[in-house]
């Protein structure tokens, strides 16, 4: 496994290097260093390779490449130090002299195709020697996505639907805030305007006139018209004074606020959601390959077995005996393996990934030595960082905005409005007009709807404060579950690290008792399944240790500054 993470420091790019070296991790970390060459290619590179445990002989030949290539090799440890000492006197004296001399020259040409050939050939006769998996070859497509805990977290704040829905959501709801924002200032308009009236002159004045056509009239017409009317010009508004708008531009503000909180709990709830589906994962993967080891030593005992019998010391029974527990612990490798798989679809779509999509996970579960928080500090923290305390606490301001919003509608409110004009039956005569109008109104009678809506207002308060105090009892809750659940998890990683080492020893005694011929091979068996359960209750340990974690990270509201780094 290689694990390969790129950091900047003082104006040069550091690629921190963990695990081996060899095999197929060379033509990825080859990739990844010709990629940042591509992207960056005026900066400084330096390898530290303090975490590489070894380096065979063509991950020595690309690191030589690299030097040559102008990155610098950080490294600790006797092999390291001695590989990279070899490198850079190679690449100095290459450096040096091996422009002067031709043959010199090709040679190096040579090495490099060599390495490159090397560097292609060596993930196709991996797969060939091929570890084994359930009796069958195990094949990594070369567009397997590889994804640490970091980069799952990072892709699911990204691409996750709910995490993208929730950042909309907060996007509207600041629109929504500038336009009650916008009702607070004057607003200017500007029109063109021409048409053509005809006007029937006795359904204006009624039928009492003499008009044409009626006895006795003295021959006025009956409508007027057509004529035209053009108008250009521009006309405003604003308010003057009206708490009413101003208290609703408040109210919009803090809604626009808890919107954004919550869409940072919808971030922190989705950032659980993928840290756990990864830890589970992890387990499945750990459970795999328990199960795998567990057939190994099956198969082990089994053949022991059968030479016994072969050779007339052993006998049918203990042979039929390791050949059905060869076979069970076969059956829970299928079972691992699928949950494993059935695992990774489900991270796949938490990062709303392509399902075509291979997925393998590049972490390990393993277990942090941490101090345990203490409770009432824990909980004053979560308190202080939750975004649904915060969103509430904002909504409750909102309401407060929206009581007082109602209420003072009872108090006047002053508007202004205008409109300049050009007004005439054609542009060449029209004739510059204008209207202002000043406006002062207040309510005297609404029948009830002003109380009635404060009354609702107050109700809405108190329902939210009534949500305050239970979301403070479930935050207490939920901090006081996580610190017991992390410090049980801690001390159920000690007891389960300790039964897995004497399960073991349990088994080379009751194996070594069946090789001399003391006693059968039931305590054999019987060594596999305790040595198997302890297997189990170690994983068990670990994963929910590291979901602990993840837990009290959530109830205090750290998860994305934990997890996405």
């Amino acid at each position: 496994m290689l694990r390969i993470t790129t950091d900047k420091k003082r104006g040069k790019v550091v690629l921190s290097i963990e695990g081996r070296i060899a095999g197929q991790w060379v033509a990825t970390l080859e990739q990844c260093w010709r990629d940042l060459r591509a992207s960056s290619p005026d900066e400084k590179f330096s390898l530290d390779l303090c975490g590489v445990s070894f380096i065979d002989a063509a991950g020595k030949t690309l690191l030589t490449e690299i030097y040559r290539q102008g990155g610098r090799l950080v490294a600790e440890g006797c092999l390291n130090q001695a590989i990279v000492r070899e490198i850079t006197v190679a690449g100095t004296k290459g450096k040096a002299d091996g422009d002067d001399d031709p043959k010199k020259a090709k040679g190096s040409h040579i090495v490099f195709y060599i390495a490159f050939l090397s560097l292609l050939l060596s993930p196709i006769l991996t797969r060939a020697q091929g570890t084994q998996e359930n009796g069958l070859p195990r094949s990594v497509p070369t567009d397997t996505l590889r994804l640490t805990l970091d980069q799952a977290v990072g892709l699911s704040l990204k691409q996750n639907t709910t995490a993208q829905i929730a950042l909309i959501n907060a996007a509207q709801a600041v629109q929504d805030k500038n336009v009650a924002r916008a009702a607070l200032l004057p607003e200017a308009n500007l029109g063109v305007n021409e048409s053509w009236q005809r006007e029937n002159l006795r359904a204006q004045f009624g039928g009492n006139l003499p008009f044409n056509g009626l006895p006795g009239d003295i021959g006025l017409p009956g409508h007027i018209g057509p004529f035209a009317i053009f108008s250009a010009g521009g006309s405003i508004s604003a308010p003057l004074f009206d708490l009413t708008l101003f208290r609703r531009y408040q109210a919009s503000r803090d809604v626009a606020a808890a919107s954004k909180l919550d869409s940072n709990g919808q971030r922190e709830q989705v950032i659980l959601l993928v840290v756990s589906q990864y830890i589970g994962t992890l387990r499945a993967t750990a459970d795999v390959q328990a199960s795998q080891s567990r057939v190994d030593l099956a198969q082990a005992l089994y053949d022991q077995a059968a030479d016994l019998q072969k050779n007339g010391v052993g006998t049918g029974i203990d042979t039929l005996r390791a050949n059905v527990e060869l076979q069970n612990e076969k059956q829970r490798l299928i079972e691992a393996e699928a949950q494993r798989q059935t695992s990774l679809f489900g991270l796949s779509r938490l990062l709303n990934l392509d399902p075509r999509q291979p997925v393998e996970l590049a972490d390990s579960l393993s277990f942090f030595e941490t101090p345990q928080p203490e409770r009432e500090q824990s909980i004053e923290q979560a308190l202080d960082t939750r975004p649904e305390w915060k969103s509430l606490k904002e909504q409750v301001k909102a309401a407060e905005y929206d009581k007082k919003a109602v209420s003072e509608a009872r108090l006047p409110s002053a508007h202004v409005s205008g409109n300049y004009d050009y007004l005439g039956t054609r542009p060449s005569n029209a004739i510059p007009t204008y209207t202002y109008t000043g406006s002062l109104t207040m309510p005297l009678f609404t029948g009830g709807r002003i109380r009635a809506q404060t009354i609702r207002a107050d109700l809405d308060i108190q329902k939210l404060q009534q949500q305050q105090a239970d979301l403070r009892n479930q935050i207490a809750l939920d901090v006081k579950t996580a610190l017991i659940n992390l410090d049980s998890a801690r001390n159920e990683v000690q007891v389960a690290n300790l039964g897995v080492q004497l399960s073991r020893q349990e088994v080379d005694q009751a194996r070594d008792r069946f090789n001399a011929g003391v006693a059968n091979n039931i305590e054999v068996i019987q060594a596999q399944d305790s040595l198997s359960r302890a297997n189990d209750n170690q994983i068990a340990a670990l994963y929910r240790f590291n979901q602990a974690r993840a837990d009290l990270a959530r109830s205090i509201g750290q998860m994305e500054k934990i997890y996405a780094k």
